[in-house]
């Protein structure tokens, strides 16, 4: 174990009734189905174990659990949310959840929130950037996130592949480049629909260092500075922008941290893997080339999570 605390927001389980479904709903690269076979609890521990994490946020990655059949969705959510619930069971000191909705199914999603929650003790709620091209802030999501915002839930969301971006550059996957464009979207959908305005008390947390957004921040103030774009952010878009938090899955990079750390302080940003597609390992070391000082490490890894998700507190 680690001489400090650290905790890994960004670390995905994959239970095999979900595996089961994903290869046969969806079209998911052979890479994939190999590496979601490592993302089990044996698998992750070793993985922490080796690295000194000392506990993990569980999550579901892509593509999450609607294949079109909104009861399918149903029953795939509640198993899996039942799954993750078992592992911080059985290992509690060492894992949090964030229970996965079957979006776009909003009747079904109120149920699981309310379950999610009060039931299995859930840390907080996990969506995804779009569903069948609809991203956050659509109107028809809206009482879902009114009802995270009276329970000031934690959010975080994981980027997918939307439907409008399949197969562009054949050889190269669309984790590469949609996965960051769709959290851009996602992001600006929210804000510029006044979702997020609306929805103060929810905590938002936004994997991969928020995609592209922090490159694209100036086209982002352009947009907010026009007149009905205005009105949706009454307190304006960089309150928003700075509220939210961010993760550094796949961004513990200068290049990455350097444009986030433009916007935000560091008590946005936490750390994050992507285990099973990555290792903790990597992360940190990765994190120790980024130039932040020992105190910024541990708000980093530990502190910040600790803040947000109660109980990370070691």
């Amino acid at each position: 174990m680690a001489d400090r605390p650290i905790v890994d927001v960004h670390h995905h389980l994959c239970p095999p009734v979900y595996l089961d479904v994903a290869v046969q709903r969806a079209d998911i690269r052979p890479f994939q189905v190999q590496t979601l076979k490592n993302g089990s609890p044996e698998k992750s521990l070793e993985d922490m174990d080796r690295a000194g994490v000392t506990r993990a946020i569980v999550s579901l990655t892509t593509p999450g659990v609607w294949f079109g059949d909104a009861a399918e969705a149903r029953r795939l959510a509640r198993q899996c949310n039942e799954h993750f619930a078992k592992v911080v069971a059985d290992h509690p000191r060492r894992y949090g959840m964030f229970a996965v909705l079957p979006l776009p199914d909003v009747e079904g999603s109120l149920k699981e929130i309310e379950y999610a929650l009060d039931t299995l003790k859930a840390d907080g709620i996990g969506l995804y950037t779009s569903y069948n091209d609809r991203h956050q802030g659509d109107p028809a999501f809206a009482p879902v996130f009114e009802e995270l915002n009276r329970r000031k839930a934690v959010v975080y969301t994981h980027p997918c592949r939307p439907d409008c971006c399949v197969n562009m550059l054949p050889e190269i996957s669309e984790a590469i480049i949609e996965y960051g464009t769709d959290t851009t979207r996602t992001i600006a959908s929210l804000l510029f629909s006044g979702m997020a305005a609306r929805c103060p008390d929810i905590s938002f947390l936004w994997s991969h260092a928020g995609g592209t957004m922090p490159f694209l921040i100036g086209r982002f103030q352009a947009v907010a500075a026009l007149p009905n774009f205005a009105a949706r952010l009454p307190k304006g878009l960089m309150n928003e922008l700075r509220r939210f938090h961010y993760d550094l899955a796949q961004a513990a990079n200068p290049g990455a941290t350097a444009s986030l750390m433009k916007l935000v302080t560091i008590s946005q940003v936490l750390f994050g893997t992507d285990f099973p597609y990555q290792t903790a390992a990597s992360h940190l070391q990765g994190l120790g080339e980024c130039g932040f000082s020992a105190a910024d490490r541990r708000a980093i890894e530990y502190d910040n999570a600790a803040r947000l998700l109660p109980r990370c507190r070691a």
